[in-house]
């Protein structure tokens, strides 16, 4: 029984969906799938069995659940001990992130950070904010950037800034010309480009909800570029976060603010307690913590201040130090 098999189990229950469990964590399905094969037969039963809804667990699969994760547990914790005997951070690191920050924030600090840290190999991957705080809760993952509130009240929660969401739309639509402010609601009637994991999704649903109206979604996707490029292709409109916009390829489409009353999300970095990150987790940290704080509002403070965030699931020394930097 190896600690991937035991990943690939407890990523497919986070997830629900072998396909979704192999993209995060970065396996063909038909890997993922002799992974679970092997540790079913090596344990002589089956765990999941594959529904039209998805992977669901069989009643030794719900026995073997908990021993499962405190394998995992165990063992991240003796990796953390380990990582901590030495002054070089080395090894891999799990990072999960929003699809937009995967997209358009993570090429500014990725690469600097593996030249100046080559031993470690962090691998990235993109999911739901639910998805990812489980991942996290669970020790699948090192690290996650997602959007707040999380659910689990043990992990520490580090606040890094605050953005609008806006309407994307393409060259001379027509409510770029509006002589007042537009609302979400003046948009309903347009054809909708979604990722349907994002808040503005949620965001629109709610509004057609609320006055009875069908959205009209003419594409649902899980990948932040393919929707900014159909956006620039004329397709429809889509909801989505000021860091799409800063980026110089996104200047395809019109950005429509949505008005005093628009929508907001905030964006934390969340990981378990300090004890369980290895030194390369904990770098990695650090790296993105300091290249947020150097961007231009909203985002950062343009290198002044420190960024704002929640101490939860913290020890007291944790609390004192929790604006200061960590040290390489």
């Amino acid at each position: 029984m190896t600690q991937e098999q035991l990943q690939a189990f407890l990523r497919v229950v986070q997830e629900g969906r072998l396909s979704q469990a192999a993209r995060g964590l970065g396996l063909s399905q038909s890997g993922l799938s002799r992974q679970l094969q092997s540790l079913e037969s090596e344990l002589g039963t089956r765990l999941l069995v594959r529904t039209p809804g998805g992977a669901v667990l069989t009643d030794a699969g719900e026995r073997f659940l908990p021993h499962a994760q405190r394998a995992l547990d165990a063992l991240a914790a003796g990796t953390s001990e380990l990582g901590r005997l030495s002054n070089t951070p080395r090894g891999p690191v799990l990072l999960a992130t929003l699809h937009t920050v995967g997209a358009y924030l993570m090429p500014d600090i990725i690469p600097a950070f593996v030249r100046a840290y080559p031993e470690v190999r962090p691998r990235l991957s993109e999911g739901s904010a639910a998805s990812m705080e489980d991942g996290v809760a669970r020790g699948t993952l090192d690290l996650a950037i997602l959007s707040l509130p999380v659910r689990h009240t043990d992990l520490v929660v580090q606040k890094l800034w605050e953005e609008s969401v806006v309407l994307a739309v393409p060259r001379g639509h027509r409510l770029t010309k509006s002589t007042r402010p537009v609302s979400l609601a003046d948009a309903l009637d347009e054809t909708w480009i979604v990722i349907p994991s994002m808040s503005g999704t949620r965001a629109m649903e709610a509004e057609c909800e609320a006055r009875g109206v069908t959205p009209k979604v003419v594409l649902e996707t899980d990948n932040a570029e393919a929707m900014r490029r159909m956006v620039e292709r004329g397709l429809g409109v889509a909801l989505v976060p000021e860091l799409m916009t800063r980026a110089p390829q996104s200047r395809g489409f019109d950005v429509v603010p949505l008005g005093k009353s628009g929508l907001k999300r905030q964006v934390a970095l969340v990981h378990r307690g300090e004890g369980y990150l290895t030194a390369a987790a904990r770098q990695l940290k650090e790296a993105i913590v300091t290249s947020v704080r150097a961007m231009p509002p909203p985002w950062g403070t343009g290198g002044r201040g420190t960024t704002s965030g929640s101490t939860r699931g913290r020890s007291p020394a944790e609390r004192a130090t929790a604006a200061e930097p960590r040290k390489p």
